[in-house]
């Protein structure tokens, strides 16, 4: 892996299944991913995806990429134009460093709209991650300790600010 090396494309379909379980999951229970008829009275064409969903899924492209013991270490990401039931947001990457066992991926969702999320993830790698080499000399990474989604938060963010989530050093 080096620098300018591009993740191969994640296709992921908006349902209302997935916004509705994303947000039921993250306990974000703002109508406005539910119910259509109370997002159309606040201003919004149908319901829409929260930014945990989006959280997770910028996550998984990551990890499905890096593998399970692939650590994510810090998420930053912006909103742009909301994902909406029938639409498909696809998830593209950019390794933008590669330094001491970590990565650092500039990460774009769009979708029929526009940009989605944009942002910078930090991922620790696996010791046994292609290209990787020695560059974490000195380091473990025992099975069972990563957990690639860990450091979540309950607290709805706003599209006005970046959401980091910082994941600690400490195992699940």
């Amino acid at each position: 892996m080096r620098t300018g090396d591009e993740l191969p494309p994640l296709r992921i379909p908006i349902t209302r299944t997935l916004i509705v379980a994303g947000a039921l999951a993250s306990r974000d229970y703002q109508d406005v991913h539910h119910d259509a008829e109370a997002a159309k009275e606040k201003g919004s064409p149908d319901i829409f995806m929260n930014i945990l969903t989006t959280n997770g899924l910028v996550g998984r492209y990551i990890t499905d990429h890096f593998g399970p013991r692939a650590r994510l270490r810090k998420v930053a990401i912006r909103l742009g134009a909301p994902n909406y039931p029938g639409d498909e947001m696809v998830l593209t990457g950019e390794v933008t460093s590669v330094a001491e066992g970590t990565a650092e991926v500039a990460v774009t969702g769009r979708n029929g709209i526009g940009h989605h999320v944009t942002g910078k993830v930090t991922v620790q790698l696996p010791t046994d991650a292609p290209g990787t080499g020695d560059a974490r000399k000195g380091t473990t990474d025992a099975p069972g300790t990563g957990g690639a989604r860990k450091g979540t938060t309950d607290t709805p963010a706003t599209t006005d600010a970046p959401t980091e989530i910082t994941t600690p050093d400490t195992p699940r």
